[in-house]
């Protein structure tokens, strides 16, 4: 990255101030704390761990470049960590950070001129590169009180506990166990709701047993990232964000239309409902990432197109993406495919608008080329 010329006020101080980033960081705070309580305290391991590591990274870059460190730095590693699994090896997550931090942001001069969003570029690196160890890396969440606010993760435990007996008995058993959106894509909705229900996948209390068709044996049901399981957390960080008008709701909303147009059309107009084929809608919102990606990720003010009738083009274009790619892609986990590809279509859709309106209003240059002559 060339060297940048920082203003005076640029140089004093080690954090530019971002009130905005501020309130998306008050937002992510009750998801990173029912991570802890769903997961354990590795879970706020994986957050420390991202967010050191993602820091050295941007002082690293920004002191090279004359510049200060960018509060949006702490946005991405918490967006970054909430992205994985609870018991992600800490190097594999480090690795990522880094990558959303360098690759995703800082060769591209700094905060505001990335074209990505850097925490999706991270997620994306490191579920390519090191798939075994992100999906490998499910656990199930702890229940009832304390939750994991006693225990460090649910793989350090001996045994499982009670509600698990079915599996075995051996925490080794829960590992590596698939996500719900996986057992529904491969066994059906039947096979899940042997193991939870609707509620407890909304509420993020993931887990129990349930018998795969063809197979001997139970198998434990596992819960996905740290931060994408509690619904209502998720929610009511969306009304934050929009009641102070640090999220722009045409992405959100967008997204949302998006979802639900692309499930309508598969699903009751095309009759793609079987097994394998697209699940209902409150199962779309509810398992997954979906709710996560659509309020906290899709709403980047920096990768996402900047006039209005692109911004509800590309929120709804990606959440359209997330129902066709996690029904016809390789990887269930297309949320974060998706958004990459909104980025790298958002200019076009800016240009698209930007000559839309021109053509509605009138362009002036047919006139002035007509005096000129």
């Amino acid at each position: 990255m060339g060297k940048q010329t920082a203003s005076p006020s640029q140089r004093t101080g080690l954090l530019m101030k971002q009130p905005n980033m501020n309130r998306v960081l008050v937002a992510l705070g009750p998801l990173a704390a029912a991570g802890v309580y769903f997961f354990g305290w590795r879970a706020a391991g994986v957050l420390a761990a991202c967010t050191a590591v993602g820091f050295g990274a941007e002082w690293l870059m920004a002191r090279r470049a004359g510049i200060r460190v960018s509060t949006a730095c702490f946005v991405t590693c918490w967006l970054y960590a909430l992205s994985l699994p609870p018991t992600v090896p800490l190097g594999v997550a480090a690795v990522g950070v880094v990558v959303a931090i360098v690759f995703g942001k800082m060769v591209f001069g700094g905060f505001g001129r990335n074209f990505a969003n850097p925490a999706i570029v991270g997620r994306a690196f490191v579920y390519l590169c090191f798939p075994d160890d992100l999906t490998n890396a499910f656990v199930p969440a702890f229940r009832g009180f304390p939750g994991g606010l006693g225990h460090w993760s649910f793989a350090s435990l001996h045994h499982l506990p009670e509600h698990f007996a079915a599996a075995g008995g051996q925490v080794v058993d829960a590992v590596g166990q698939a996500s719900p959106m996986w057992v529904a894509r491969e066994y059906g909705f039947d096979a899940v709701g042997q193991a939870t229900s609707w509620l407890n996948v909304f509420l993020g209390g993931i887990g129990g047993v349930f018998q795969a068709p063809g197979e001997q044996g139970a198998r434990v049901l596992a819960a996905g990232s740290i931060g994408e399981g509690c619904g209502p957390l998720i929610l009511l960080g969306a009304a934050y964000l929009l009641l102070t008008r640090t999220a722009n709701w045409r992405l959100m909303a967008g997204g949302f239309a998006g979802l639900a147009a692309a499930n309508a059309l598969f699903r009751n107009v095309l009759g793609f409902s079987g097994l394998g084929q697209v699940p209902p809608l409150a199962w779309q919102l509810a398992a997954g990432s979906t709710l996560y990606v659509l309020v906290f990720m899709v709403t980047d003010p920096v990768s996402a197109p900047k006039k209005r009738p692109a911004q509800l083009a590309y929120g709804v274009l990606i959440g359209f993406l997330m129902v066709l790619l996690r029904w016809r892609g390789v990887f269930v986990a297309a949320a974060s495919f998706t958004v990459l590809l909104g980025n790298l279509v958002g200019p076009l859709l800016d240009l698209g608008s930007e000559a839309w309106e021109q053509r509605r209003k009138g362009s002036p240059a047919p006139a002035a080329e007509r005096a000129a002559q």
